[in-house]
């Protein structure tokens, strides 16, 4: 019998995509519009060097935050499909287990950062003053780390439950504070650099608060801290846990390497490259929702027995990755000129720019077939081959093509030889993916092989309905 709550296992799977995305996407996209907007009050203060900074620490950060974003999407999969099977109070000691152990592992990364920031500085190429004001802006930010993991993991529980809107409204809250406090720190404060550290700060405590209201007042997604329900948990959510924070690290690792090769090209080609990696994830914030929305709606259908739901759910996810991505990519390119304009750059940063509103949003409606895949794999328990997925694009493709790119294109070709290895790594996800969910919607839990030493005990309950 499923959870009365359960809201995925009825109705259009195209529906609940859209719906699931779209408020997913409302409230990324305005988290990273307030980074973006954070970048450009650090701009107004004339010094390219700041934006540098940023852009040098932001690689760095990336990768934190990415490790948290995988360990959201492994308690997204187990919530869900306790709550597709129903079991409501198996649902709630998962969230409270996997919160717990997101914080432990959260603030063992942040700890790491801090440690070992300047030699991670130094890898990526940053130098000289540049160099010390992104140290200066890591040692502010990253501590917060853990406290965002309880907003991550109360946001993820939300989803699971289907309740995208207040999901929504936890990061629009955070970013409304962070609109007005970043102005606020950065130029009539005259904090600069620190200011925007303290704003970030502020929008994740912001995060973190509402998150737990709606989670634990609105819909008691979450239990009493139990050690035996913790030591229960812990093996299952490590299980898809760690494979799935490996894969998304995989991302930043690549924008990481890609601020290295950047960076042969001055301060102003590294400034704009911040801009593009900001304009990025402001974009296409729908194409990256996508993983987090559509894990509940797989796990619920999964949970419940509802196989062939599954199958409906990836078709659909991968139709509207392409409508949303080349809809985005259009207005990108009417944009241009503003952008360019906005935030000051000339010469080798404005092609850069270019070169990212024309070629990377296009490529992305291919690209991002790969967060589809990765919500199918991580939650239908095969999170090692979104691993293979994500680190065979940004570990083994990505470097290699942009340095060929940019040894005949110059800047420019940086974004040249992402979109291509991107486009590849997409199509060829696809496949495997798609051949995957259609064999576990024909063969169900069978298709899985489930080996209860594999950590997935409770999903031999599951009866096809």
């Amino acid at each position: 019998m499923s959870d009365p709550g359960a809201r995925f296992l009825t109705g259009s799977t195209m529906g609940h995509v859209v719906r699931m995305t779209m408020t997913g996407a409302a409230g990324i996209s305005f988290v990273f519009l307030v980074d973006a907007a954070n970048l450009f009050w650090i701009s107004q203060l004339g010094e390219p060097r700041l934006v540098a900074a940023i852009g040098f620490a932001f690689a760095i950060q990336f990768l934190s935050v990415s490790s948290g974003v995988g360990l959201m999407i492994a308690a997204t999969a187990l919530i869900s499909r306790k709550i597709g099977s129903g079991d409501p109070q198996g649902a709630r000691h998962e969230a409270t287990s996997s919160m717990i152990l997101t914080i432990l592992i959260q603030a063992v990364i942040a700890l790491l950062v801090i440690l070992f920031r300047w030699d991670m500085l130094d890898l990526v190429g940053a130098e000289g003053e540049t160099r010390d004001l992104a140290a200066r802006y890591l040692l502010l930010t990253v501590p917060s780390l853990a406290l965002m993991a309880i907003g991550l993991i109360a946001s993820a529980s939300l989803r699971a439950k289907g309740d995208g809107k207040r999901a929504m409204f936890v990061t629009l809250t955070s970013g409304m504070v962070s609109m007005v406090v970043d102005p606020a720190l950065i130029i009539w404060a005259d904090l600069g650099l620190d200011g925007a550290a303290i704003a970030l700060n502020i929008s994740r405590v912001v995060l973190s608060g509402m998150a737990l209201k709606f989670a634990i007042v609105t819909h008691d997604l979450l239990a009493w801290p139990s050690l035996s329900a913790l030591k229960e948990n812990a093996r299952p959510f490590l299980k898809i846990a760690m494979p799935a924070m490996i894969a998304q690290l995989s991302t930043p690792f690549g924008s990481y390497l890609l601020t290295g090769v950047m960076a042969q090209f001055g301060d102003s080609a590294v400034a704009a490259w911040a801009v593009a990696n900001r304009l990025y994830v402001m974009a296409f914030g729908g194409i990256f929702a996508l993983s987090g929305a559509i894990g509940g709606i797989f796990g619920q259908n999964f949970g419940a027995g509802l196989h062939q739901r599954l199958w409906t759910t990836y078709r659909d996810a991968l139709i509207f990755c392409a409508v949303y991505a080349l809809s985005v990519w259009v207005l990108l390119v009417i944009a241009t000129p503003l952008i360019i304009d906005s935030f000051g750059l000339s010469g080798t940063a404005a092609q850069v720019l270019r070169a990212f509103t024309i070629t990377t949003g296009a490529a992305q409606a291919i690209m991002g077939m790969v967060y589809v895949t990765n919500a199918a794999f991580n939650t239908l328990g095969r999170p090692g081959r979104s691993m293979v997925v994500n680190w065979s694009r940004d570990g083994l493709l990505m470097l290699p093509a942009a340095y060929w790119a940019a040894n005949i294109w110059g800047a420019p070709g940086v974004l040249y030889g992402q979109a291509m290895a991107g486009s590849l790594v997409g199509v060829l996800a696809a496949v495997w993916a798609g051949m995957f969910v259609l064999k576990v919607a024909k063969g169900g839990e069978a298709a899985l092989d489930v080996d209860p030493r594999r950590g997935y005990r409770d999903l031999n309950r599951f009866r096809r309905r």
